[in-house]
């Protein structure tokens, strides 16, 4: 009940973040990323683990020092599956960055890998929340939501539903957060 509780406050404190103090950003938030939400002070993440195709385990610390665009997405969710495509084309065209899609629930490996091989996807690593935890923890409540997280790994914005991350309004967003 506790995490539920959590996880609404979570959510809350970035839907009523402040795109003023943005800066530049605000201005540059055309089509889906419209929906971009940004926080008015950046947020520190958990802690918590999740696995690659092989079963080792990986924090968010892992890419600490770099700017992360955290995808939870899912095999069954059909917006999940649309977007998936130009997260992969992002990480092609922005390798300055890092593209960390999680599938969260229940996703076999075999499976994520079946769609990547269907859909294209070359560019990103197959990462797993089989148990849900570090999405519960992150406040996700659905799919798929996307978190840009900062070099010093807090959450400063988020993105629920699908988006073309690959969009030219998308690229100019997240070139302008890593100034």
């Amino acid at each position: 009940m506790l995490r539920k509780i959590l996880a609404v406050l979570y959510t809350a404190s970035l839907l009523g973040a402040n795109p003023a103090l943005a800066g530049d950003v605000s201005s540059l938030l055309e089509g889906d990323m419209k929906k971009l939400a940004m926080a008015e002070e950046p947020i520190a993440l958990p802690e918590a683990v999740f696995l690659d195709a092989t079963d080792g385990e990986h924090a968010l610390a892992d890419w600490q020092g770099k700017w992360v665009v955290l995808n939870f997405w899912a095999t069954w969710c059909a917006p999940c599956r649309k977007e998936m495509p130009s997260l992969d084309r992002l990480q092609a065209a922005m390798p300055e960055l890092v593209v960390l899609p999680v599938a969260t629930g229940r996703n076999a490996v075999e499976g994520i890998e079946r769609f990547y091989a269907e859909a294209g996807v070359t560019a990103l690593p197959v990462l797993r929340d089989p148990q849900s935890a570090l999405a519960r923890e992150m406040g996700v409540m659905g799919l798929p939501v996307t978190l840009i997280v900062n070099p010093d790994g807090e959450e400063v914005a988020r993105l629920i539903g699908d988006a073309e991350w690959d969009s030219d309004s998308a690229k100019a967003v997240l070139a302008e957060l890593m100034k």
